[in-house]
């Protein structure tokens, strides 16, 4: 192997990428820690430039080509062939083989010694290398590790379907065991979904935590069939049926603890793929101080929902806590002297001292049938799963206009675009401007995590972005990965929310038609509104998240 020495400081300068003053300062940090890190890992825990510029720089001096790892096929059986240690101590995955070379991607490709021993280790042929970014490496050898510690699980299973037969009940209680064994992962994950996705050779288990999907199991299409059908008859579906999308619900107690889950299936090109959302009863039930709010937004949100009469919209993609928000808002105004009626698709948890209705299509029981019929129950509050058409939101505007407090939910990425969205899907704006009491626009964002939190310094194109909302001086965290938080350096995530409150020159503008970014401004200039970023910067700079968490959510 030919070893080729490269002053990685003097290239990344001579590419405009640092300042000879940058280098300096990173060279000293280095000093100062003995030699412990690497000047690339310093210049990008400095913020001067991102992993990917260093790699892509490297690779360039040294004459390989880049590569991404997640766009390409990886052949197991041949990353099978190598011990796991030797391509931990090279980082290196060798992804592809034909007569003439085995082809290996490394983040590494200056690590001579180690990239020799992984060499000898295959005498068939030589390497060729590749770059890549160490954290995609780290993923696959993750992979491995999942892969490895469910083989003993996968072989138990298909002994049990090979000798029972697909009838007997001993071939269910294996599989059901499997399936009590992924669910009890994804439950001490906190995960929220399960994700059971079938490809041409394999099937993989996604859980998803604090709103990002983790990869925890990987088995042979020979057990995807018995446990998705399994999965299927729990949720009362038709296991023949599998070129339609189907959905259902089952229960199960894990470790004495009851749990629902609401149960999709979608027909894809290997197989269905099935979704699981986890429904712990415990954990809706929050006060609204442990949603995240800040001590002004939470102040201006109790003051809304307590108004007599009117409608507070709370507007989000799907998994940003609106349903949780909704929940914890019903539960502070709920009382023995309030009646409150819910219509809701479906009804995900049950609550005390309300009373919860449920949409059946099927029969014509839409959102819009139920609001009609609840204005004769004589409610005092009201919530709408979600406005969808021009019929919901009419009568949500009526209800509110007839002395009832209503509560719904509407896809829209900000506060000031529900006002838009209403007026487009057919609202007149002075209905909007008399019936509309607040706009809550909310995101879910990663916390970090508290064992691994340490001070760092962004790159300067992202500290760029938000400048303008920046205090001075300010410091900003991140997690460096752990143990407790799964080498993520997140743990739980919390809202960053925007309030538009309607005053009566906010109420104005919308009935004059006004469009979003002239009432956001005026909204603005009177102190009823905060665009969500502001509240996002301020708790990255509290060192609650980190910015890069901040711009994955928000838009500067």
């Amino acid at each position: 192997m030919i070893r080729q020495k490269i002053r990685l400081g003097d290239l990344l300068v001579e590419k405009g990428l640092v300042t000879e003053s940058q280098l300096q300062h990173a060279l000293a940090v280095q000093k100062t820690s003995n030699f412990t890190k690497r000047l690339g890992e310093i210049l990008v825990d400095e913020g001067f430039v991102t992993e990917r510029e260093i790699a892509e720089q490297l690779a360039e001096q040294l004459h390989l080509e880049f590569i991404d790892l997640y766009g390409i096929e990886l052949d197991f059986k041949l990353l099978g062939r190598f011990p796991i240690q030797v391509l931990k101590n090279a980082w290196a995955i060798p992804f592809k083989e034909d007569e003439e070379y085995i082809y290996v991607a490394t983040s590494d490709p200056l690590n001579y010694d180690a990239l020799e021993v992984l060499e000898r280790s295959v005498v068939t042929k030589p390497l060729k290398l590749y770059m890549a970014m160490k954290g995609d490496i780290l993923h696959i050898f993750q992979r491995l590790e999942i892969i490895h510690n469910t083989k003993s699980i996968v072989e138990e299973v298909k002994r049990e379907i090979k000798h029972h037969g697909i009838k007997n009940e001993s071939e269910e209680s294996a599989v059901l065991k499997l399936i009590r064994l992924i669910i009890r992962d994804a439950t001490l994950r906190n995960a929220s979904d399960l994700h059971i996705e079938p490809d041409d050779h394999d099937v993989s288990i996604r859980a998803r935590v604090d709103g990002v999907l983790h990869e925890t199991f990987i088995f042979d299409l020979e057990v995807y069939t018995a446990l998705a059908s399994r999965i299927k008859i729990l949720g009362n579906l038709d296991i023949s049926e599998r070129r339609r999308s189907q959905d259902g619900r089952f229960m199960l107690v894990i470790d004495g603890k009851e749990y629902d889950f609401r149960l999709s299936t979608t027909p894809t090109l290997h197989g269905e793929s099935i979704v699981m959302r986890i429904l712990d009863q415990q954990k809706v039930l929050l006060k609204m101080s442990e949603l995240g709010f800040e001590d002004e937004n939470l102040k201006t949100f109790q003051d809304v929902i307590h108004q007599p009469y009117g409608i507070v919209l709370l507007t989000g993609p799907t998994g940003s806590g609106k349903t949780t928000t909704l929940y914890a808002a019903l539960n502070e105004v709920k009382s023995i002297e309030n009646k409150v009626l819910t219509i809701e698709d479906p009804v995900e948890y049950q609550l005390p001292l309300i009373q919860q209705v449920q949409v059946n299509e099927k029969i014509g029981f839409t959102f819009a049938e139920a609001l009609k019929s609840f204005l004769r129950q004589d409610p005092d509050i009201i919530m709408v799963g979600e406005i969808r058409d021009i019929e919901t939101l009419n009568a949500a505007a009526q209800a509110s206009l007839t002395g009832h407090l209503v509560f719904s939910t509407l896809h829209t990425n900000d506060a000031p675009s529900a006002i838009s969205r209403m007026v487009q899907m057919g609202l007149e704006p002075y209905l909007i401007a008399d019936a509309l009491i607040a706009i809550v626009a909310q995101r879910l964002v990663r916390k970090i995590c508290p064992y691994c939190k340490t001070e760092v310094k962004p790159h300067r194109d992202l500290l760029q972005k938000v400048e303008r909302w920046l205090p001075e001086n300010p410091t900003f965290y991140k997690g460096t990965g752990c143990p407790q938080c799964e080498m993520t350096g997140y743990m739980g995530r919390t809202l960053i929310v925007e309030i538009l409150r309607v005053d009566e020159e906010v109420a104005q503008k919308i009935s004059e038609g006004a469009t979003k970014l002239e009432i956001a401004r005026i909204a603005q200039e009177r102190g009823v509104y905060q665009p969500m970023i502001e509240n996002g910067i301020e708790k990255a700079a509290k060192g609650v998240t980190t910015l890069d968490e901040i711009l994955r959510v928000t838009r500067s």
